[in-house]
């Protein structure tokens, strides 16, 4: 599996910040609470330790904690390594506010971890996404899923709709198959605000919760 042979920079001394204030502090700042922003490398080694930790505590979270939507705020995609070859992570970069990109989970079985994903992006007036089912292993905090369905909508109006990937057949199909075969994120930290994972290509990336920041708003 290509998440195995992803080279990683090296972590930072113990002395370095608190992972977990780190992160706090990128996506108060990316909500406009907060004015200073952490940098990119800081940020990409704070989910390097935070993913180290939770493999170290092997810690585990339940399905019920990634249900709802969740707004893309920071990732590090990946890219080839010229001196060493294979891939390694890319540098870390806050997502642009003009491209907001969501992606969502809902449950069809709580206890099965069996669930469909939706992940968007709408630039102005225009909104592609794409949906299809999930599955949660809830011991490796690990979602497989697959796309089966997309949509492009215009001002709000749905232009085009249509089945990929084999559609109907495959959603079907779904849970038959090896996770090994499906794209996958690796879950290490869960928090009412936000959500961190590996992806099956190697990448990192950070989801903020939508409307937390209004929840907030309309109880004080």
């Amino acid at each position: 599996m290509r998440i195995e042979s992803m080279r990683s920079p090296e972590l930072t001394s113990p002395s370095s910040p608190d992972f977990t204030t780190v992160l706090e502090q990128a996506v108060s700042a990316y909500r406009g609470e907060a004015r200073d922003r952490p940098a990119a490398p800081t940020v990409v080694n704070a989910l390097l330790q935070a993913e180290k930790a939770a493999k170290q505590q092997k810690l585990t979270y339940p399905f019920t904690s990634l249900l709802g939507q969740w707004r893309l705020c920071f990732t590090t995609g990946t890219r080839k390594s010229k001196n060493r070859g294979g891939i390694e992570l890319g540098r870390g970069f806050y997502v642009p506010k003009f491209g907001a990109a969501h992606i969502c989970f809902t449950a069809t079985d709580i206890v099965a971890g069996n669930g469909e994903i939706g992940n968007q992006v709408q630039l102005g007036s225009l909104l592609l996404k794409f949906t299809g089912p999930a599955r949660y292993l809830g011991k490796k905090n690990l979602l497989a899923f697959d796309f089966t369905q997309m949509q492009i909508s215009l001002f709000g109006r749905v232009v085009y709709k249509q089945q990929i990937r084999g559609g109907k057949s495959q959603t079907e199909d779904f849970y038959n198959q090896s996770i090994a075969k499906l794209p996958f994120f690796a879950f290490f930290l869960m928090t009412e605000d936000f959500i961190a994972a590996r992806g099956r290509g190697g990448g990192l990336a950070i989801w903020i919760k939508e409307g937390r920041r209004q929840e907030a708003g309309s109880r004080s």
